[in-house]
């Protein structure tokens, strides 16, 4: 059994998650912990679970999603997951938090990249990797099928999509993953988004205003 857990952290209102299997090992997933508060907040449910932190993973590069990644590495002693077009974004991760006024300590450890049709294990588990460019350009989503659940990062929101305004982005791309890697999962399968509630695929299918396939 996989068992989520989200925190929503920093001025940018960003979704943490922890993914935890039966045997107490995790994996970590865009941790956008900024402030002392919440990297404890972080490493106190782990502890309090008793939970042992195995993989950290990046579905992108963008500074919210990556504030917490050296926290992680120098708490836990992981190495960064990420797909290889993510490297620039990640190396312009402290530039853009000085033009936010959000400045930040960036991952400087080892890179493990990663890309579609990978499986990434947790124990018994397994997530298949997703390649979803369009709001960045290598950004990745992670899908568990027999769990019927998708971290799903910045591409696809509760009634809205990535913004594309932002270098690396596009429109167009950004539909074209929508349309050809999420709208064809199941309708029940729950997405779990960087920004905002869960929503499920069949739901964005038919409402949302953005991409929709009505």
């Amino acid at each position: 059994m996989l068992y989520i857990q989200s925190f929503t952290f920093s001025p940018v209102q960003e979704n943490t998650y922890i993914l935890y299997n039966d045997e107490k090992q995790c994996c970590i997933i865009d941790p956008g912990c900024y402030f002392a508060s919440e990297e404890e907040e972080l490493k106190s449910f782990i502890k309090d679970h008793g939970l042992t932190p195995v993989l950290l993973l990046n579905t992108h590069c963008h500074l919210d999603h990556i504030f917490g990644n050296r926290f992680v590495q120098k708490t836990f002693g992981l190495k960064l997951h990420l797909h290889k077009l993510e490297k620039q974004v990640l190396d312009y991760g402290p530039v853009s938090g000085q033009m936010w006024q959000l400045p930040f300590d960036n991952y400087d450890g080892e890179l493990v990249y990663i890309d579609e049709n990978d499986v990434i294990r947790l124990g018994s588990e397994e997530l298949q990797v997703l390649f979803t460019p369009g709001h960045s350009p290598g950004h990745i989503c992670f899908y568990s099928k027999p769990h019927k659940f998708l971290i799903g990062g910045d591409v696809l929101f509760n009634g809205s999509v990535g913004r594309t305004d932002l270098p690396g982005g596009d429109f167009a791309t950004l539909e074209q993953s929508i349309k050809t890697k999420l709208y064809t999962l199941p309708e029940d399968v729950i997405v779990y988004p960087g920004h905002g509630d869960s929503t499920t695929i069949g739901e964005e299918m038919k409402t949302n205003p953005f991409v929709s396939m009505i």
